[in-house]
């Protein structure tokens, strides 16, 4: 006769045992003994509105910053709009000056603008832009214009940071943060541009002088801050030059009030930004995020090591 096999499994828990799983399932089904009854669990106090909120980031800010923040425009293009009568503030007219939360609903043309508080990252595009596209949203004579060729944005839109004519190529830079934009282009912080110039002839050391003390424009007068003799071949010579400001067609402008013209014209620096050698005309790539951070004068996030995003080159193509 076999001897009868005996079970090796675990002996059931019985549900007068007092351990942690039991008690729970004894909270939930409210059943058992006194003795192993749960203690009640203090009800939470309610979560604040979130006009309510006292986090970092949600104190009140004046309107023209927030939605500068939004990328909608730069302050000084928000400031206009709040003289239209085009932003209200909760069904009311905006105000200059005026400030809003996180409670506040914002219209812009009577469409709602989603805010956002507190601090984050900007986004920088370096574009190299060739010759014959316009920096304008839209063009009447239908011309190709730079920002065809952006990647979107899911929130905000892209702001031009300073412009380049139809036939002057070089860097141009973009962001979705106002008030990045109106950092980098507002006159008093002084941020120069640098050029590179091929004039039809060479200048003489008089027309070098007028260039850098000042020459009178039809709009004021304007003068080079640098201006240095690059070489050249017969008559095309190259020159590189610096100023602090970006009125429109500035630097060709001054070179035909001294008699010159300008036959290639490239701007390779804004501010602290060079256009990289290897960002070939059409092509964009984005800033680094810390790099972005540090040129909107924001403490730079920290990242994991060896989690950096490589910067990659793009090629742009025209949106349909």
């Amino acid at each position: 006769m076999s001897t009868p096999r005996t079970s090796k499994r675990t002996p059931l828990r019985q549900p007068n045992e007092d351990s942690r799983r039991t008690r729970r399932r004894i909270a939930r089904r409210g059943e058992g003994r006194e003795d192993d009854a749960v203690a009640p669990v203090e009800p939470s106090a309610p979560r604040p509105s979130r006009a309510g909120q006292d986090r970092p980031g949600d104190e009140p800010e004046r309107l023209q910053k927030v939605l500068a923040r939004a990328g909608l425009a730069s302050r000084r293009q928000i400031e206009e709009w709040v003289e239209e009568g085009r932003i209200l503030v909760n069904d009311q007219p905006a105000e200059p000056g005026q400030k809003v939360g996180p409670g506040d609903r914002v219209k812009l043309n009577g469409r709602l603008v989603p805010l956002r508080f507190g601090t984050r990252s900007p986004r920088v595009l370096l574009y190299h832009k060739p010759e014959g596209e316009i920096v304008s949203r839209n063009d009447p004579e239908g011309r190709p214009t730079a920002f065809e060729r952006l990647p979107m944005l899911r929130r905000g839109r892209w702001l031009a940071i300073g412009r380049l004519d139809f036939n002057t190529s070089g860097l141009l830079l973009f962001t979705d943060d106002g008030g990045l934009a109106n950092r980098l282009m507002h006159p008093r912080y002084g941020l120069d541009r640098e050029y590179a110039v091929r004039l039809l002839g060479e200048l003489t050391g008089e027309q070098i002088q007028s260039l850098t003390s000042g020459i009178a424009l039809e709009d004021g007068s304007a003068h080079f801050d640098t201006l240095r003799h690059e070489g050249g071949e017969g008559v095309n010579q190259w020159y590189r030059v610096t100023l602090s400001e970006g009125r429109n067609r500035e630097v060709r402008r001054m070179f035909e009030a001294v008699g010159l013209t300008v036959s290639r014209l490239m701007r390779v620096r804004y501010g602290p930004v060079e256009l990289p050698p290897r960002l070939k005309r059409g092509m964009w790539m984005e800033m680094p995020e810390a790099d972005a951070c540090r040129l909107a004068g924001l403490p730079a996030p920290q990242q994991e090591k060896g989690r950096e995003r490589p910067v990659k080159l793009r090629r742009t193509v025209p949106r349909q």
